[in-house]
């Protein structure tokens, strides 16, 4: 690829990709059936993210730069137009029958309109703060855009005109549509989330907690499973939409951001911004990690799979549970190591994937045990054993969002709990879910005097702080400066006084994992003979 890859689309058949690289100012053209890049369309500064039109013709390409949408002919791979839509073109979304494109413009608060036909802009809709992505519904009647203000802004197609204003999560970004137009899902990346949002009744039913800055979302063709690329951790968080659950988090390149799911199925194209790569990602067995145990509901996805009559995960056989020409239920069999995965049909076997048995994950340790209440952007480092592809994250009720995982470490953020206190650590990983760990949520200390409030300029006064919630306290300064200090109690702590080169009042601010919190102290100076 080139610079930063960002978008990547498919043409309708999925022979090839078009991968946006921001940086180098080019388009990359994949040969999917060989996945190597067959051609590189030199383009304006900054593009961002392609849409194939519904025939396949052409790709609309936006400028973020420079203000455009570029027209790619698709087949011979020559920009046929520039038009300009005007400054931050971020996205770009096509109606089913091709005849009108809606671009988000992320500076400047509105979805500009074209007329593929004409090739220019009809009109220009006003949303909300930062529109970044947007979707058309399946039936071309409504257009979604997610807004960095919190909101997705609802467009009725047939008039332009803002219908609708849905609260979303901290920071929506980007958005997709299931097949039937029932749900939009919209990722957050202000709070690590996907909001699921009925379209019937225009409201958020479900928040599905995901890993570390989410991208891009994608839906499966038939609409069961949805891919988020987590641009932290470098992982594919995999929702089943019958539960609005993660049910497995899929290791990719450095800095995951598009992705594209080919029309059969059967694996995906994920934009690797960071890595400057594209992986092929496989999603034929899904989730493909499961506990020694069994008892793992996995979704065989391919082709010519109906009627079958047997399961096999290495030589144990599992129990189906549904079957369609296209996919499978099943539950796996206990089992250890890397298997492959084959299935039987009246027309023969055939091995779709490999499922990896995972070992039951253990804790170990957890640095630091304590944080604010409100939560914080510090980084925990829970350590242990068999964590590699971590799920979630718990202290007590409370979701903490993963920011990397490895076999024996996974680091997350603390987001704010209903109370201070202790809380169990539980981490949910694909060979069993553990615990053992404790992480204690802090109340914000407080300050209530200082005494004596006031000494020498040369240092050296002891005083006493009190208060509430000081026996964590990490540090105590004088106008920034350091002091010794000893926790007495809870709403006790004593501290000597550093040297101050000059008179008058300054703050004294106690320091730990709760919050900061602040008196005032007086210099003066010793009087003179």
């Amino acid at each position: 690829m080139g610079d930063t890859p960002e978008g990547v689309a498919l043409t309708p058949g999925a022979a090839r990709a078009y991968v946006a690289n921001r940086d180098s100012n080019t388009v990359s053209v994949i040969d999917t059936a060989t996945d190597t890049v067959t051609d590189t369309i030199a383009t304006g500064a900054g593009p961002t993210f392609p849409a194939i039109s519904p025939d396949g013709t052409r790709a609309y390409l936006t400028i973020y730069d420079d203000g455009l949408v570029s027209v790619i002919d698709t087949v011979s791979n020559a920009i046929i137009a520039d038009i300009a839509v005007g400054a931050g073109a971020t996205i770009v979304a096509l109606t089913p029958d091709g005849t009108r494109a809606y671009v988000t413009r992320q500076t400047t608060n509105t979805v500009s309109v074209i007329d593929t036909a004409t090739n220019t802009v009809t009109d220009t809709i006003t949303v909300g703060t930062g529109p970044t992505g947007v979707i058309i519904t399946p039936d071309g009647t409504r257009a979604y855009v997610a807004c960095f203000s919190g909101a997705v802004y609802v467009i009725d197609t047939a008039t332009n005109n803002v219908t609708a204003t849905i609260t979303a999560g901290d920071v929506p970004i980007l958005l997709a549509v299931t097949p039937d137009g029932a749900h939009v899902y919209v990722t957050n990346a202000g709070s690590s989330t996907v909001s699921v949002i009925d379209t019937a009744i225009g409201a958020v039913t479900a928040t599905i907690g995901v890993s570390a800055q989410p991208r891009f979302v994608a839906l499966s063709p038939d609409g069961t499973h949805v891919y988020v690329a987590n641009s932290g951790p470098d992982t594919v968080s995999v929702i089943d939409t019958a539960t609005n659950t993660v049910v497995e988090n899929i290791g990719v390149g450095d800095g995951p951001t598009a992705i594209a799911v080919f029309p059969d199925g059967t694996h995906a194209y994920v934009t690797n911004t960071l890595a400057g790569t594209v992986s092929d990602m496989a999603t034929t067995v899904i989730p493909d990690q499961g506990s020694t145990g069994g008892r793992t509901t996995v979704t065989l996805t391919g082709h010519h799979l109906a009627n079958a009559t047997a399961v096999h995960f290495g030589t144990a056989q599992a129990v189906i549970t549904a079957n369609t020409a296209t996919s499978l239920t099943v539950i796996t069999p206990a089992g250890s190591g890397a298997v492959p995965v084959t299935v039987t049909t009246p027309g023969g076997t055939g091995t779709l994937g490999y499922f990896y048995y995972s070992p039951f994950p253990a804790l170990t340790g957890i640095s630091p045990a304590a944080g604010p209440v409100a939560g914080s952007d510090q980084e925990i480092v829970i350590t242990g054993r068999n964590l590699a592809g971590a799920i979630d994250v718990y202290f007590g009720p409370t979701r903490a969002v993963i920011q990397t995982v490895s076999d024996t470490q996974i680091t997350v953020r603390a987001a704010g709990a209903p109370a201070p206190g202790g809380n169990a650590v539980t981490v949910i990983t694909p060979g069993g879910t553990t615990d053992g760990l404790s992480y204690t949520y802090l109340a914000p200390s407080t300050v209530t005097g200082i005494s004596p409030n006031t000494g020498p300029a040369t240092g050296g006064t002891e005083v006493t702080i009190t208060g509430t919630g000081l026996a964590d306290t990490d540090q105590v300064t004088f106008n920034g400066t350091p002091a010794p200090f000893a926790v007495i109690s809870d709403t006790t702590l004593t501290a000597t006084t550093p040297p101050s080169g000059t008179e008058g009042t300054i703050n004294v601010t106690i320091t730990g994992p709760g919050s900061t919190s602040t008196t005032t102290f007086t210099y003066v100076s010793e009087p003179n003979i």
